[in-house]
């Protein structure tokens, strides 16, 4: 069975679909012939990517509302695909003087909102006899660079989390695959970040040639879930050519 016939009338979830990774995700996965539930919490961007694909539809979802959460999985008839991508960065400030309330809200969206909306539609994913949960982390979980501190810490508890998953569901029709993508330059992830400081969110891509793009990401995301049952991609690291780790970078300029 081709990858395309193995995706008719599955249905995939994308979570922090509304732009980025997110977003190149659900058009990846509808192209493949899979029914696409994008959700974040912006509904204008979901709604419009959503009317752009085909088989497609937008929910509004905050991903740290546990109730939220619970009444969306309640919605779906069936899930056979999640891609757990809401999350982000906030702040490169160093230990000493990090904000904790820019530590917690990274902790809430990057590790809970992984959790919720992974134990929300688990049962539907074993249901389906043949699930697979994505979990988009980051090198940042795999290794600590200055300034990183606050996200460094989410991410290696969402890499944890996957970690875990794998060995619980041993044994279950439930693939676990974790995506640690290095320096991806998207349209918000640096800019949010840095609160909107559009100079500070240039720099970080300063001089690098060819930094991966949203679509690298989907790209990968995709394939890995286009492999057959049998075959988990358990962690798959994802770094442009000029980035050899989160802090030995090359730089033409």
């Amino acid at each position: 069975m081709t990858a395309e016939e193995r995706a008719v009338a599955r249905t995939a979830v994308v979570t922090g679909a509304s732009s980025g990774i997110g977003a190149a995700t659900a058009r990846q996965l509808a192209d493949a012939g899979y029914r696409v539930v994008l959700t974040a919490r912006r509904r204008d961007r979901i709604e419009k990517l959503a009317a752009a694909l085909p088989n497609a539809e937008a929910y509004v979802l905050d991903v740290t509302d546990r109730t939220a959460v619970e009444a969306f999985a309640a919605s779906l008839d069936r899930c056979d695909v999640l891609v757990n991508n809401a999350g982000g960065a906030l702040g490169a400030d160093p230990v000493a003087t990090g904000d904790p309330a820019d530590w917690r809200a990274m902790y809430e969206v990057n590790v809970l909102g992984t959790l919720h909306i992974t134990q929300a539609l688990l049962p539907a994913l074993t249901a389906s006899g043949d699930g697979t949960v994505v979990v988009v982390s980051s090198t940042a979980g795999h290794g600590t660079y200055e300034g990183g501190g606050g996200y460094v810490a989410a991410k290696h508890g969402e890499h944890v989390l996957a970690e875990t998953l794998r060995l619980e569901l041993c044994g279950q029709p439930v693939r676990v695959i974790e995506i640690a993508p290095g320096m991806v330059k998207t349209e918000e992830f640096a800019t949010t970040r840095f609160r909107g400081d559009t100079a500070k969110a240039a720099k970080v891509y300063e001089g690098v040639a060819e930094p991966l793009d949203a679509d690298d990401i989907a790209e990968t995301i995709a394939w890995a879930v286009a492999r057959p049952s049998h075959v988990n991609i358990d962690l798959l690291v994802v770094r442009p050519r000029a980035q050899a780790s989160n802090s030995k970078v090359h730089r033409t300029s």
